[in-house]
């Protein structure tokens, strides 16, 4: 499990986009609090924070002509097995939203990207990523 750098977002296959909307509906759901090592940090932050890097990944998908169910785009949805949230407290995210997904992560995802058999190119640097998301 992990969460791909979201300046990775817009280029992630077809596979890897897909791949982690189901990362986030789990998270979102009763994965919430579960440790793993590779997502630790997101418990570190609010629910909120997942959500809004959640709101990346399905502006992407509908970007490409998928179709997530509507529900997800609520802040307080937690997917179909798990209570929603009473009221989520809607916080300032800042860009990128973990500050984890730094530059030296967005390096070790392209990597981990390479290792599977991927080869990611990087389109823009880290600076022009920033400021694209700023922008939308």
């Amino acid at each position: 499990m992990r969460l791909w750098h979201e300046y990775m977002i817009p280029s992630l296959s077809r596979q890897h986009l897909l791949g982690q909307h189901r990362e986030c509906c789990a998270l979102r759901g009763n994965g919430w609090s579960k440790k793993h090592s590779v997502v630790d940090y997101v418990f570190t932050y609010t629910p909120y924070h997942l959500f809004a890097y959640h709101l990346l990944i399905l502006k992407e998908m509908l970007r490409r002509g998928y179709k997530p169910d509507q529900l997800w785009f609520i802040p307080e949805y937690r997917g179909k097995s798990s209570e929603p949230y009473n009221k989520l407290e809607v916080v300032e995210v800042n860009k990128p939203i973990y500050k984890e997904h730094d530059e030296a992560y967005l390096n070790e995802c392209i990597e981990n990207m390479r290792q599977k058999g991927f080869e990611y190119t990087i389109k823009r640097t880290y600076n022009e990523w920033k400021n694209y998301l700023l922008e939308i």
